[in-house]
């Protein structure tokens, strides 16, 4: 009787919830298809498109041909590919790592133990524009930043001062900064919760400085979330298709991150194959910097 008892607890003991593994596969099944057939299957596709001179019109498109890693040579060796990546990188340190990390942990910070309407008001603007449409915030910021009938010229007193054409990349860094940056501000809003009052009020009474009390108590509570949060943003915006909206690329390719290059390349050159053989390119880029997020995530724990 005991032997009986005892073999499902020997076949549940590695089942936390006790469902067993057929009715456990029952359960994810659908979330797999959904991946299967929303992720799995188009990455697929599109690696395979780059092996292929697949083209959007002609007999290229009618019959495509196996063209091998053809697509790939021309793309690492592509003037413009490297100036898009390193566009890209720019984008990412100024708008992911630098701008978006400092700005939502200072906001954070500073309204950790603050309560009442101000509060309310910074948080509530910080995320209406994250969650405004990419159109419509793109809208808002071309009738800023116009050169002739520009918001903030008119505020400078410098009229005819063309943000979108003389920095461009300096525009979109800002802009998707100023967009981005309520996911920081929240995740740090709630790290910073976990924080022990005590072990601060313990660095204060022992005379640590507002810089000493972050690096040495508040940082190393929060590595992790930092650390998420810096795979998250960074990944998000090597991805982002938005800058298009504000500046198309130009002028002169001056702003066109990777995401951009895809879309000149694939659809307004019409090659699809090479587009696919860039995208496959991000794809892989975006792969060695999760895992070197994760990596450091594994360290910390």
């Amino acid at each position: 009787m005991a032997q009986a008892t005892s073999r499902p607890e020997a076949r549940y003991s590695a089942d936390a919830a006790g469902l067993g593994t057929p009715r456990a596969a029952a359960f994810i099944a659908p979330a797999m298809a959904l991946i299967a057939v929303f992720l799995v299957f188009p990455a697929l596709w599109v690696i395979y498109l780059g092996l292929t001179n697949y083209r959007l019109t002609g007999l290229a498109a009618a019959e495509p041909q196996f063209v091998g890693l053809d697509n790939f040579v021309k793309a690492v060796s592509d003037e413009g590919f490297w100036n898009s990546a390193w566009l890209t990188v720019q984008f990412v340190l100024g708008s992911a790592v630098i701008g978006q990390v400092v700005l939502g942990f200072t906001i954070a910070w500073l309204l950790r133990d603050r309560q009442g309407p101000l509060k309310r008001v910074v948080e509530g603007l910080v995320i209406l524009a994250w969650i405004l449409p990419g159109a419509v915030v793109s809208f808002l910021w071309i009738a800023l930043l116009d050169r002739d009938g520009g918001t903030l010229n008119a505020l400078l007193g410098i009229p005819g001062f063309a943000w979108l054409l003389d920095h461009p990349m300096l525009s979109i860094i800002i802009f998707n900064t100023w967009r981005g940056t309520a996911f920081s501000m929240m995740l740090y809003g709630a790290a910073l919760g976990n924080v022990p009052p005590s072990h601060l009020e313990s660095a204060r009474l022992a005379g640590a400085s507002g810089w000493q009390q972050l690096r040495d108590v508040v940082f190393p509570h929060i590595r992790g979330h930092i650390l998420t949060n810096l795979l998250l943003i960074s990944l998000w915006t090597f991805n982002d298709f938005t800058p298009f909206l504000l500046t198309a690329g130009g002028p002169d390719h001056k702003s066109e991150v990777l995401a951009v290059h895809v879309y000149n390349v694939a659809l307004r050159g019409g090659e699809l194959g090479f587009g696919a053989a860039v995208s496959t390119i991000i794809l892989l880029i975006n792969l060695v910097v999760a895992v070197f997020y994760l990596r450091l995530l594994r360290r910390k724990s």
